[in-house]
């Protein structure tokens, strides 16, 4: 818990409040609420090392800041230790990477960001055994056995299956098992794996977290310090170090987290739910529709169900016609911005989805515009399959 920021005497922090004032240092006189990047490669260290800042690898106070926020998002009110990072992916890998070694288990899922499979071949590389399965009905349970740690996604990028989380948290533990959850696509906004079993909440924070497309970040929280001290020892001696500028821009997006995410949320819905009534469209997912396979489960571990839609058009022609017919949406390979985005994501091989499998982000657009446009671009889309004919 932030110290500044002490919970209310009876009193409900709801996660706009919350979001606005996580990370804040104390008010001071003639300063600024949220003090400007700390840009320094080393700080003054006479006589003995002590103190929370002796060289720009090891510590930042944009980074201190950045982190007790997160840690409030992602686990309010309790002690949770948050260790940032350059990427999402350095993230995924601090955790993965230091805290296995030669002849232990990963379980990972086979559905999930299509940067796993090659993750996974430098895990083998290293002598640790990888076993995979899916996301959707808690596969992964099957595969547990030995394991010393539970890699698991949901929902799942880019098919958006979910998996109940206590329940593969629970199984594991019992066996001995650490768990993470790469809580990318839901934020902490939409979940709290902490809350759910896990002991590492991982993340992209270039997505949701900061919203506008404008730098790259990731994140770990875990509540056991040594495992974060690990985490906090890995991105040492690999540098992978988020900017000081970058941590700055986070923690300043972070104050509208919950207003993007409302709209962005009700956008998805919104689009989902006009995209099921088409005859052009299949296998429409998102988990915050009553009928997807995925909801009841959900229902139950999310608070909020995200910003990405997928489903498939017919094939890649008709998929390109549908993209090129976009006004208002982004032909683009992120997700979790206030402008949307969409691509056809086989153009990037390595996920197993059709050619005409789209992944849309909804963004922070005014609702009626953006379904107007998608309906448009899935109109003409359908005209000019039928002149090409």
């Amino acid at each position: 818990m932030n110290e500044y920021f002490p919970e209310p005497t009876g009193e409900t922090i709801g996660d706009g409040t919350r979001a606005v004032r996580a990370g804040l240092p104390e008010a001071v006189k003639n300063a600024p609420p949220l003090p400007g990047p700390v840009f320094a490669a080393h700080f003054h260290l006479p006589g003995d090392v002590e103190g929370p800042y002796a060289y720009g690898r090891d510590s930042n106070p944009t980074w201190t800041l950045l982190e007790r926020a997160i840690g409030e998002l992602e686990a309010p009110g309790q002690d949770v230790h948050t260790v940032v990072f350059a990427s999402g992916m350095a993230a995924v890998s601090a955790v993965l990477l230091s805290q296995t070694r030669t002849g232990d288990t990963v379980v990972l899922p086979d559905d999930g960001y299509q940067a796993l499979p090659l993750l996974r071949e430098q895990l083998e590389a290293y002598g640790i055994h990888v076993r995979t399965a899916p996301t959707g009905s808690d596969a992964q349970l099957d595969v547990l056995d030995g394991a010393r740690m539970l890699w698991i996604e949901t929902p799942s990028n880019p098919g958006l299956d979910v998996c109940d989380v206590r329940r593969l948290a629970g199984a594991a533990h019992a066996g001995g098992t650490l768990v993470a959850v790469d809580n990318t696509l839901a934020t902490p906004l939409g979940q709290r794996p902490l809350e759910l079993g896990a002991d590492f909440s991982v993340a992209s924070g270039t997505k949701g977290l900061t919203g506008h497309g404008d730098l790259l970040l990731g994140y770990v929280v875990c509540r056991d310090p040594e495992l974060a001290a690990r985490a906090r020892g890995w991105r040492k001696i690999v540098g992978a170090i988020p900017g000081p500028m970058e941590a700055w821009l986070a923690h300043r997006s972070l104050a509208t987290i919950q207003l993007r995410a409302q709209r962005q949320w009700a956008n998805a819905l919104a689009v989902a739910e006009a995209l099921s009534e088409r005859r052009d469209v299949s296998g429409v997912r998102y988990p915050g529709l009553t009928t997807d396979p995925s909801h009841k489960t959900a229902a139950r571990q999310m608070r909020g169900f995200g910003s990405v839609v997928s489903f498939t058009l017919p094939d890649r022609a008709h998929a390109e016609r549908f993209m090129a017919a976009l006004h208002l949406v982004e032909d683009a390979t992120s997700f979790g911005g206030v402008r949307s985005t969409a691509e056809r994501r086989g153009r990037w091989g390595g996920d197993a989805v059709s050619e005409g499998f789209i992944r849309f982000s909804a963004g922070a657009e005014d609702t009626d515009d953006l379904v107007a446009d998608v309906l448009r671009a899935l109109d003409r889309a359908l005209d000019r399959a039928g002149h090409d004919r």
